[in-house]
């Protein structure tokens, strides 16, 4: 018996009732030899962690637009982070940890440059519009490995794609995901916002409810997403957590999110991106060979430009924007 097999015996033996089992996958795109080694969810969370995609996240932007700072949060750092709350979450509740990891660490690759500010100004630019979660399952699929993709199960495609609130996932370790992309970005946005001083603290009504830190205020909301999940096929808080947590995101898209300063930045966002995006459309030839092989391979123009454009990390993207639209300095001398 091959340690796979080994390892898919353990998983039926300790996964509850409602956990996905990576011997019953629904299978990947293309059929392939299984690993001995591995199990295809496991595979699959290594392929995401080694791929482009998964390393440009370190220099994308999470909340504040090129901070200055070392302890700001990234997309990869928020990534890092909704990966450790889904599997405490995933692990309490006898899930697949491993399903639950690949897709906590595929969730974003997708995102733009410059963070909502830049998925917006493409949404608006592109003919078929533009949402991160269907990008990210893009990249997945499509743009990563030169047009090959990375060959994922069924199951990590769905989290991957319906991870966004308007979505439902049809696993219970998507759901898992789908409530810690949440439960990560507020906690971590409200830190980052507090170090930018951009508020001074969250209300006490909150503080009454989560605590006075970050981590009690993750632990109070871990502890009581696992307590209102177990037993049933879904993954969900209390009514009064869930309003708490409502209101928390309200706060911050009133004081944050929606601050002057996020606005005036988010402008020069749209401006930015804006210019890459006619430029790249009218000069083709200038992007990176293997989106040009995209395009020969019969992907749209236009659609690959996205690609392109949201493959960028914030400073690459203001390279790029420098070189082509702001004078350089030359002397004769």
């Amino acid at each position: 018996m091959v340690l796979r097999e080994k390892q898919e015996e353990i998983e039926d033996k300790i996964l509850g009732p409602f956990a996905a089992k990576s011997a019953e996958t629904k299978g990947r795109l293309r059929e392939e030899k299984q690993c001995d080694i591995r199990t295809d969810f496991q595979r699959d969370r290594d392929r995401i962690l080694h791929c482009k995609a998964f390393r440009r996240m370190k220099h994308k932007t999470q909340v504040f637009i090129s901070p200055e700072g070392d302890h700001y949060r990234t997309r990869l750092t928020h990534t890092l982070e909704v990966s450790q709350i889904a599997r405490t979450i995933s692990r309490a509740l006898s899930l697949n940890e491993d399903l639950t990891e690949a897709i906590a660490l595929g969730h974003d690759l997708g995102h733009t440059p410059f963070g909502h500010a830049g998925e917006e100004t493409l949404n608006s630019l592109h003919r078929e519009g533009f949402e991160h979660n269907k990008q990210s399952l893009r990249v997945v699929d499509i743009v990563e490995k030169d047009g090959q993709g990375l060959n994922l199960t069924w199951e990590v495609r769905d989290g991957i794609l319906n991870h966004r609130t308007s979505c439902k996932p049809s696993t219970m370790e998507g759901l898992v995901v789908r409530l810690s992309d949440k439960i990560a970005y507020t906690n971590h946005d409200i830190d980052d916002a507090i170090r930018a001083g951009v508020i001074k603290d969250i209300p006490q009504e909150f503080k009454d409810v989560l605590g006075d830190t970050s981590s009690s205020r993750i632990n109070a909301m871990i502890r009581d997403t696992i307590a209102n999940s177990e037993g049933i096929r879904d993954v969900k808080m209390s009514s009064d957590m869930r309003e708490t947590l409502g209101g928390l995101r309200e706060f911050m898209f009133k004081t944050v999110y929606l601050s002057d300063n996020a606005l005036k930045e988010k402008a020069k966002v749209n401006r930015m991106i804006t210019f890459l995006y006619q430029y790249y459309l009218e000069n083709i030839d200038q992007m990176d060979d293997e989106f040009i092989h995209l395009i020969k391979n019969g992907e749209y123009k236009d659609t690959v430009v996205c690609d392109y454009i949201a493959c960028m990390t914030d400073r690459f993207a203001i390279t790029r924007f420098e070189d082509l639209f702001v004078p350089s300095a030359w002397s004769i001398y």
